[in-house]
């Protein structure tokens, strides 16, 4: 049998070290290594009281207490202290805490708290872990904290526990801090060349190069193809339409009947307006006859030409709106308007629109700019179609007029009117709808990605 296994011979400190590392390893989080910590590090070196301390949530946990309370005296002097001793450089450090050297303030205190003998072994941050924070380890008692000899063991039982702690250490990602290091480990890096020759510089003078390069400020918005100069056929006088002649997107010369009106209110009116110029025709060729012997009559015929006069005029008027009851094509083209059905039998004003004929290859774009996309355009801007028919095939154009004032939509949003003049003939029918990008002046590429974002922003943000 051993020594080391021998009831009353104390364990090796070496295997008690493999030992304590082998339960840091298999500790299931970073509280059970805290525990172990504070209170298994009394098998190498025995002590009275045991803190872990960090730089940033302070004294993580203490010896033989299960929860730390934050508010307590003792825990707020030890935060105190802690902060007021020296962080390590690049590895665990132990080094006896000279009480002489300590604040007036916490010196005063010192004696209601610990014991005179403190061992303060230091934590750095590490490199490969950004957002690691330095902290150590303070070990209290009697006597025996100031045998050097115990020291290396103890500074490597802090590298395995750290290195432990590390494993299960989780940066917050919202960490001010851990941003700050990325940021300064990405710049710094460990290349030995020169700064103006880095790859973090290289890389970023290329992003910024990137994002100053100049790229067409473009909108999208819905379009379609319309006549650009069509013949507007609207209902001469108010009635009932009675009967179609042609159908839609049919192809009609100048002079073909389109449609006509409901003749029979018509025709009862001038019948009677007809029937009132021949009565007053008779009446005055009877005062006519009569101013031959009486004188009276005479100052009468004037009254009665005037009377004839006026229901010519009446008769006249309604002859004319009998003949333009049958409206007629005005040009040819291609006559564009909804189902005859819902036309027929509708009463309609005069003025009111009724189709429009669109001369062959008379077309242009129209599109419909939303509020927020309303960028300053050049003159004669570029503009190009993506029909939904033909996705694959751009039809292009150049602005002929922007809309000043935005008018209402049929989906309750405002928008500017658009329209561009094709810059061919194309073989598209007109009412094909699709996708218009109109191009813009030229910008940096970072005003293009964050035009929306900075304007959405200043929209809510507003004062």
């Amino acid at each position: 049998m051993s020594n080391a296994d021998r009831p009353d011979h104390p364990p090796s400190p070496l295997l008690t070290l493999i030992d304590l590392g082998h339960r840091a390893r298999s500790a299931a989080n970073a509280d059970e290594l805290a525990f172990l910590l504070v209170n298994d590090t009394h098998r190498l070196l025995p002590y009275r009281q045991s803190a872990l301390w960090f730089a940033e949530g302070g004294i993580r946990c203490l010896s033989g207490v299960v929860q730390v309370e934050a508010n307590a005296p003792y825990v707020q002097w030890l935060n105190r202290l802690c902060q007021a001793l020296p962080p390590a450089d690049d590895a665990p450090k132990a080094s006896i805490v000279e009480y002489d050297a300590l604040p007036a303030e916490l010196a005063a205190q010192w004696d209601e708290w610990l014991p005179r003998q403190v061992l303060w072994i230091s934590l750095p941050t590490s490199a490969r872990h950004p957002g690691s924070v330095a902290g150590g380890l303070l070990l209290a008692g009697d006597a025996g904290l100031t045998d050097t000899a115990f020291y290396p063991l103890l500074e490597e039982w802090l590298h395995i526990w750290r290195h432990a702690w590390l494993a299960q250490f989780r940066p917050r990602p919202w960490s001010l801090a851990l941003w700050r290091e990325k940021a300064a480990a990405w710049w710094h890096g460990a290349s030995p060349r020169p700064w103006w020759r880095r790859r973090p510089l290289q890389i970023a003078v290329a992003v910024i190069a990137l994002l100053l390069c100049p790229v067409r400020l473009t909108v999208l918005a819905p379009g379609e193809l319309v006549p650009a100069q069509p013949a507007v056929i609207r209902a001469p006088l108010d009635g009932v339409i009675a009967q179609f002649y042609v159908q839609p997107n049919a192809v009609v010369k100048a002079g073909q009947p389109l449609f006509s009106f409901d003749e029979a209110p018509l025709t009862s009116r001038l019948d009677v307006a007809r029937y009132a110029l021949s009565t007053a025709q008779t009446e005055y060729r009877q005062q006519a006859q009569m101013a031959v012997s009486d004188n009276k009559s005479k100052g009468q015929l004037a009254m009665s030409l005037g009377k004839i006069g006026e229901k010519q005029a009446d008769a006249d008027y309604l002859e004319s709106q009998f003949q333009r009851a049958h409206v007629i094509a005005p040009q040819d083209g291609m006559v564009l308007f909804d189902d005859p059905s819902e036309w027929i039998g509708r009463p309609v004003q005069t003025g009111e629109r009724i189709m429009k004929i669109a001369a062959p290859q008379d077309m242009e774009i129209e599109a419909w700019i939303p509020v927020g996309d309303a960028i300053p355009l050049p003159d004669a801007a570029t503009v190009s179609l993506y029909l939904a028919a033909t996705p694959f095939d751009a039809l292009g154009g150049q602005v002929r007029y922007l809309g000043h004032d935005a008018l209402p939509r049929p989906d309750g949003n405002y928008a500017y009117r658009l329209r561009a003049r094709l810059d061919g003939a194309s073989t598209q029918r007109v009412g094909l709808k699709g996708t218009v990008k109109v191009q813009g002046s030229w910008v940096p590429l970072v005003y293009w990605v964050l035009r929306r974002p900075l304007a959405l922003i200043r929209q809510v943000i507003a004062y």
